[in-house]
C-alpha cells in the first residue's frame, strides 16, 4: 500500500520575516513622507496666533462655512462615518455636482458643553459627535452646492477665538484626555473662559505614520 506523503509548506527564515516587516514599514514611511508636503498645502481655516506657549495657543479665526453631520456612537466609529457621508458631498454628491476641495482639519465635536465657571453645568446630550469639514474660503453660502444627503447640513460660523493644543503621535482616548486637561489648564491661567465643548481637529491622512500626524483640541473661548 502506497502512503501519501503529508507536504508541508516550507517556513520563511526570521531573517527573511524581518526583511519584509522592515520593507512594509519603509514603503508606509515613504508614503507617509511623500503626501506630507501636499496635505501641508491643504487649505486651512484663515486665523492668526494671538499668543503661543510651547504646543499651546491661542488663535483668532475668521468665518467659516463648514458640511456637518451628527453622528450617534463611539468617537472612532462617529467621525469614520461622519468623514465618509461628507465626503460624499465634497466629492460630488451635491446638487450641482460639481467637486470641492479638500481642505483641514476634519473637526469631530462632542455633545457635551462645558463651562468654566460654577455654578452653571452642561452635560452631554446622549452620545452624539458632530463632524464638520470646513469649506473653501471662496465659497459662500450661497454658492455652495447643496448637499444631497438629508443628513449632511450647511452650518455659517461667525468669527471666534480658540485656545488649542497641538500633538502627534495617536489620538486615542487617553492622549485625548491628556492633551484636554493640558489645555484647559492653559485656558485657566491665561484668565480666560470657555464658551464651547472642546473640538477635536485631525489634519492628516490614515496611513501617515503617528509621529508625523497633527492632532490638536481645541476650545472656543471668550473673545
Amino acid at each position: 500500500m502506497n502512503a501519501t506523503a503529508a507536504t508541508t509548506r516550507p517556513m520563511m527564515p526570521r531573517a527573511t520575516t524581518w526583511v519584509v516587516v522592515a520593507a512594509c514599514t519603509a514603503i508606509t514611511a515613504a508614503i507617509s513622507i511623500g503626501t506630507w508636503p501636499v496635505f501641508n498645502r491643504i487649505e486651512e481655516p484663515r486665523h492668526t496666533i494671538e499668543y503661543q506657549v510651547g504646543a499651546l495657543e491661542i488663535r483668532s479665526y475668521e468665518g467659516v462655512i463648514a458640511a456637518e453631520v451628527e453622528i450617534r456612537g463611539e468617537r472612532t466609529t462617529a467621525i469614520n462615518q461622519g468623514f465618509s457621508i461628507l465626503a460624499g458631498y465634497i466629492f460630488g454628491s451635491n446638487k450641482s455636482t460639481r467637486k470641492i476641495g479638500m481642505t483641514a482639519p476634519v473637526t469631530q465635536q462632542g455633545g457635551e458643553k462645558i463651562a468654566m465657571t460654577a455654578p452653571v453645568t452642561q452635560q452631554a446630550e446622549g452620545d452624539v459627535w458632530k463632524v464638520r469639514f470646513m469649506m473653501p474660503a471662496h465659497f459662500t453660502r450661497e454658492t455652495l452646492p447643496e448637499p444631497n444627503d438629508a443628513r449632511v447640513r450647511i452650518v455659517v460660523d461667525e468669527p471666534k477665538r480658540f485656545a488649542a493644543v497641538r500633538f502627534s503621535g495617536l489620538a486615542n482616548d487617553a492622549r485625548i484626555a491628556e492633551e484636554r486637561a493640558k489645555l484647559l489648564v492653559f485656558v485657566a491661567d491665561q484668565k480666560r473662559e470657555a464658551t464651547g465643548a472642546p473640538v477635536l481637529a485631525f489634519y492628516n491622512p490614515p496611513w501617515t505614520l503617528p509621529f508625523l500626524r497633527r492632532n490638536e483640541i481645541m476650545v472656543e473661548i471668550n473673545r
